[in-house]
């Protein structure tokens, strides 16, 4: 699959559910409730991936939600994406709230990646942007995870204006103790602060002038693809992978290489535009490849060279 720029497709991104465990300030509208009937079954998503490794190079999975973690079947899809499919890395991103919990089994099932959410190192600042009271829980999934051999073990820290500048510092300290890759992810105009998003949004080059007295210096690392930009940072102590996300300061456009399918089969291109249409006709009740891959090509013949200036999704039923 390639779409009318000449990119080509070699990862999907899949939410699970659209349910959550936590109310992120940025990611999930206080009134938003998401369904969650008629979502993919294991065996269909064993079918769509197989699918799409199989006639059209798909190399890379990422589980995302809402909170990939609340479906009781979890285990299932990640052994059905794990065996025999070929994929060259099954990752999710989770809250990690119950990573404490299920790590170990995740790793068994044949998950080899996570990106853990963790945006303060508060306890308070945690449950006023999340909405949990969680921090503790969320601290011990990350060290079960890496215990387990989830590897890497990533952290995701999007950057509020409001919320947690004044704690990039630490996060990169937190991250160097723990030998973790940290990633700083601009905010983008859409959700819940899109309303606000000029006055809640922080470039990197804002990012790095709030770490100037904890990062020394900073060492680009080779471009491998991928959304970030990475860095080892020097620090007095040691030294962080760090990765910056710059949607709006610096899109990656010219390298996506993605496409994104909802729990509901909404099928997105592009993160910040409209669904190009939705694959269930084509799952159910029978798969139907040629109608699939109809859908598919028609939504990257209309993918835009960059994204639009605002996005219309609801993050937590994209899962980023």
């Amino acid at each position: 699959m390639q779409d009318a720029c000449g990119r080509k497709v070699r990862y999907l991104r899949l939410s699970l559910t659209p349910a959550c465990s936590m109310r992120c300030v940025y990611c999930r509208p206080a009134t938003y409730v998401g369904g969650t009937d008629g979502l993919l079954s294991p065996a269909e998503i064993q079918t769509l991936v197989g699918h799409l490794v199989s006639a059209h190079g798909l190399t890379k999975v990422r589980l995302t939600g809402g909170e990939p973690t609340t479906r009781p079947d979890l285990l299932d899809i990640v052994r059905r994406l794990h065996s025999g499919l070929g994929l060259s890395g099954l990752a999710m991103t989770t809250n990690g709230l119950t990573l404490a919990r299920d790590a170990a089994a995740l790793v068994d099932a044949g998950l080899t990646r996570v990106n853990v959410s963790l945006d303060s190192l508060d306890a308070e600042r945690f449950r006023g942007i999340t909405g949990v009271d969680g921090l503790r829980r969320v601290l011990a999934g990350i060290d079960v995870a890496r215990k387990a051999g989830l590897s890497p073990v990533k952290i995701n820290t999007v950057v509020v204006r409001g919320e947690n500048v004044a704690e990039l510092g630490g996060l990169v300290q937190f991250a160097a103790g723990e030998g973790l890759e940290i990633r700083f992810i601009e905010l983008m105009p859409m959700g819940p602060l899109a309303a606000q998003w000029q006055h809640r949004y922080v470039p990197e080059s804002e990012m790095r002038q709030s770490m100037r007295d904890t990062v020394l210096s900073w060492e680009p690392l080779v471009y491998e693809g991928g959304a970030a930009r990475r860095y080892r940072a020097h620090l007095a102590s040691g030294f962080a992978t760090v990765g910056f996300i710059t949607a709006m300061s610096c899109n990656f456009c010219a390298h996506c290489d993605r496409i994104r399918i909802a729990a509901d089969g909404s099928y997105y291109p592009c993160l910040m535009d409209n669904p190009a249409g939705n694959i269930l006709p084509a799952i159910r009740p029978a798969f139907d490849p040629a109608g699939l891959d109809r859908i598919l090509a028609a939504g990257l013949r209309s993918k835009s060279a960059e994204h639009p200036a605002t996005g219309v999704a609801v993050m937590t039923s994209l899962g980023g």
